[in-house]
């Protein structure tokens, strides 16, 4: 079955830059390239919330919190999404989950991503 798994994520200052990476196992690289890909978070009593996503096109989204610092790609050939986050707040705190579906639209919400990872945390201090 297909599996997420994050990691780079850690501690760093405000203002710091941090590059978190998601790779999926389970599944060819052609039904990865395929993937709709997308970050969420969730900081501590607050709902999930979306980030970013991309998709095999070439498209992304950001939420209006991060566009201009955080910057999603992806490496198809290595079965792998990346999220560059730059200029680093303390409202960027957060554990932070990789999401995968099939299809090529952009959702902002959780719901239509079938596969998950166990999430990275963030932590920005002042």
């Amino acid at each position: 079955q297909v599996q997420l798994v994050e990691s780079g994520g850690g501690l760093v200052q405000a203002g710091g830059s941090l590059r978190l990476s998601c790779t999926a196992s389970g599944l060819t690289f052609s039904r990865f390239s395929r993937f709709t890909m997308a970050w969420f978070r969730q900081a501590p009593g607050k709902e999930r919330e979306f980030v970013a996503a991309n998709n095999l096109r070439g498209g992304s989204t950001y939420s209006e919190s991060v566009k201009d610092r955080f910057t999603i790609s992806r490496d198809n050939a290595k079965s792998t999404a990346y999220l560059q986050m730059n200029s680093l707040k303390l409202d960027d705190t957060a554990l932070y989950y990789c999401a995968a579906t099939d299809g090529a639209l952009l959702w902002k919400v959780p719901t239509p991503y079938n596969y998950w990872g166990q999430g990275t945390q963030v932590t920005v201090s002042s």
